[in-house]
């Protein structure tokens, strides 16, 4: 038995316009104008302290702790209370997971996302019994790409640590970091050509991950 983690935003789930929805809320409220979704998927990645910064810096409002606090405060309840209205799945992700699931893998999730929203996400589609473990953004006092979240992850799924999938570089960096091979999903939220990421695999679409896997687990 094998253990196979995934990133969740950007991996399994195109998130953004609902954090988008979230952030814009959070700026109406300080009197910024909206953020646009490339501008804002460019800022996932890092959790959402440093997304609620991000966005204050293009809005040229301030970033000092008090401020940069109660902005990230407005912006959690706003997601919180809706984080799955417009996201959807990946195309492919359930097929995957249960080809997955039935090669006898177990499934795990690191995520900068905290890990509350997380959870309500893979309980809105049906899949919070697929990932027994799901270590979030909050979960330590590190978050990616410092490994011992995904460590972490591996630990508590109690399976030998096979392979982490993601899509950026933080996801990248996590793996190398961690020592442990990485795939690819290239449909997500990166911002570096592919050939800048370190990775195994990559993939673009998530028919195509099982075989890949399957292909790694013979090698």
């Amino acid at each position: 038995m094998s253990a196979i983690v995934f990133d969740l935003d950007g991996t399994l789930i195109d998130s953004a316009p609902d954090i988008r929805a979230a952030a814009n809320a959070m700026l109406s409220e300080l009197g910024a104008e909206d953020l646009d979704l490339p501008m804002l998927r460019s800022f996932i990645g890092n959790g959402t302290l440093k997304l609620v910064e991000r966005a204050l810096t293009a809005r040229a409002l301030p970033t000092d702790e008090g401020f940069l606090h109660d902005a990230h405060h407005r912006f959690t309840a706003h997601y919180n209370a809706s984080p799955a209205a417009l996201t959807v799945l990946y195309p492919g992700v359930e097929a995957a997971l249960a080809a997955l699931l039935d090669a006898g893998h177990v499934l795990g999730i690191c995520t900068n996302k905290p890990e509350a929203p997380a959870r309500a996400i893979l309980k809105h589609f049906g899949m919070a019994d697929l990932f027994p473990v799901v270590v979030g953004g909050d979960s330590l006092p590190v978050r990616k790409p410092d490994p011992a979240p995904l460590r972490t992850a591996y630990a508590a799924l109690g399976a030998a640590p096979m392979l982490y999938v993601g899509d950026s570089e933080v996801d990248a960096d996590t793996a190398a970091a961690a020592g442990l091979p990485f795939a690819l999903f290239t449909e997500g939220y990166r911002k570096s050509p592919v050939a800048a990421l370190r990775h195994d695999f990559a993939f673009d679409h998530f028919d195509a991950l099982p075989a890949h896997v399957a292909a790694l687990r013979a090698a």
